[in-house]
Parts: C-alpha cells; structure tokens; sequence
C-alpha cells in the first residue's frame, strides 16, 4: 500500500505545529499534503487533495470542523476523519457511540497510535464511514447551544480620513478579502475594514453569515437566489446589488436544499 496521504485542520498555530510534529514522530510514513488554519481553507484543500485522512478540529473559525465534515462526504466521499477536540462531554459521547475516531486535546502519544492504526486498517480495508460518519454529525449538529457571554456584534465601524462610519450587520451584503483589509458590501455602497476577513469569522454569526469561497463572507439573509453551473461552481444573485457572486465548488453543498 501506498503511503496514506492527510490534511490537518486546525485553527491554533501552536496547537497545529504541535499536532504535525507528533505526527511525523508516530506515523512518519504519513504524507501531510496541507496544513490549515480555518474550515474554508480546509475544505478548499481536502477538494483539491482528496487525503486518505483529515485530522479535524470541531471549533474553527467560519466553516466548523462540522461543516467542513458533511462537505466533505460530497467533496471528497473517501477520506477519513479524525476529529480533534477539547474536553466536551457530550461530543465525546456521540464520538463513543459513532465509531468514528477523535482526538482529545492535549494529544497523547498513545492515543495517537491507536487512531493511526486504525486508519490504517481502515485504508488497507476500504472501508468508507459515511453513514456512520454522517450519523454522527447528526448528533453533534443537535447538540444544545452553548451559552455565549458575547452579545451578538451588531454594528461595524468603517474609517476613512477623518470620518468614521457606522455599518448595521443588518445591512452588509457581503464581506470581500482585500490582503490584510476587508471591503463590506451593503446596498448603499462599499467600506473598507481594517479587520482581516478571518478575523470577522470570529465574531459574526455563524447561522447567518456563511463563507462561500476563502475571500468572500455572505450574509444569507441577502442571498436571492443561488444556481449551480456546469462547472460545479455555484453563482449568488444578492438583494439590493446588481453584481452576482461565485461560490467555489467545495461550498456548493452548504447549499443543498436551498
């Protein structure tokens, strides 16, 4: 067989490099084909690279590990996943019962081994866990809401020169990556941001601002209709702007159903 091919997602620098070295200490032989620090340039990546194995961390910022997860099972149907989390009981639970692999932060050495032979055996198999896989999302995805002591952000502030301008979330459109600035879209206009996109993804409503490409966040509630094209790819018409916007393929299946 083959050396098995893998994608780590996981959005804390140290957390990650921590995660990469262990790997390469207990399973040399693995390939690591991308490292990721957000669920957007996860997906784009396990798209592009079709790994045998994902190592996946559930809170990221903007796409969850799972999002990208479900995304996957269209994307790339045979990689593995294995999930990485801090101590959450109840998502230790449905791993337990879901039979399929975490990974519980710190990460030991011993519990490493024993998912990485697990993968192994389930690549010389061919073994794919989709309905197991997605019987367990499920569960995760019906988990009760964690209590937030942040009040939802409801207004930005734009500046340029000597003015500062208020923006309702309400109003945005979309958000456009611009190198280390950000360009908000409303119906009245534009407005350049001083706050990086990845950034936004931290403190914007993950149920109603979703991204649908590695530079672009779209605000659902402004969304009018959206097409799949031949190519895979999906195009968004917008209410209250005349441009239309390209959502990548790896995206298209956060709007299945739509």
């Amino acid at each position: 067989m083959s050396a098995l091919r893998a994608v780590v997602a996981e959005d804390e620098a140290l957390l990650r490099q921590s995660l990469l070295t262990l790997l390469a200490e207990v399973c040399p032989q693995l390939q690591i084909v991308g490292d990721c620090e957000d669920g957007a340039s996860a997906l784009e990546t396990i798209a592009a690279q079709q790994p045998d194995v994902v190592f996946l961390d559930i809170r990221m910022p903007g796409l969850t590990g799972i999002e990208v997860a479900r995304a996957m099972r269209e994307v790339s149907p045979r990689s593995q996943v294995v999930f990485v989390t801090a101590y959450d009981q109840y998502a230790i639970d449905a791993f337990e019962h879901g039979a399929v692999d975490y990974l519980l932060k710190p990460i030991g050495r011993e519990r490493l081994q024993a998912t990485w032979q697990r993968v192994q055996q389930r690549a010389t198999a061919g073994q794919p866990d989709g309905a197991l896989l997605e019987a367990l999302l499920q569960r995760l995805s019906a988990r009760p809401a964690a209590a937030s002591h942040t009040p939802p952000l409801a207004w930005l502030t734009a500046s340029s020169g000597r003015e500062t301008r208020l923006i309702a979330l309400e109003e945005v459109a979309y958000f456009q990556a611009d190198q280390k600035y950000t360009t908000v879209m409303t119906a009245a206009g534009e407005a350049v941001l001083r706050t990086p996109l990845r950034e936004l993804l931290d403190v914007l409503d993950p149920q109603v601002f979703k991204q649908i490409h590695r530079s672009t966040i779209v605000n659902m509630k402004a969304v009018a209709s959206v097409v799949r094209e031949d190519t895979g790819k999906g195009r968004l018409a917008l209410r209250g702007r005349s441009e239309t916007l390209t959502v990548s393929q790896p995206f298209m299946s956060l709007f299945r159903g739509m």
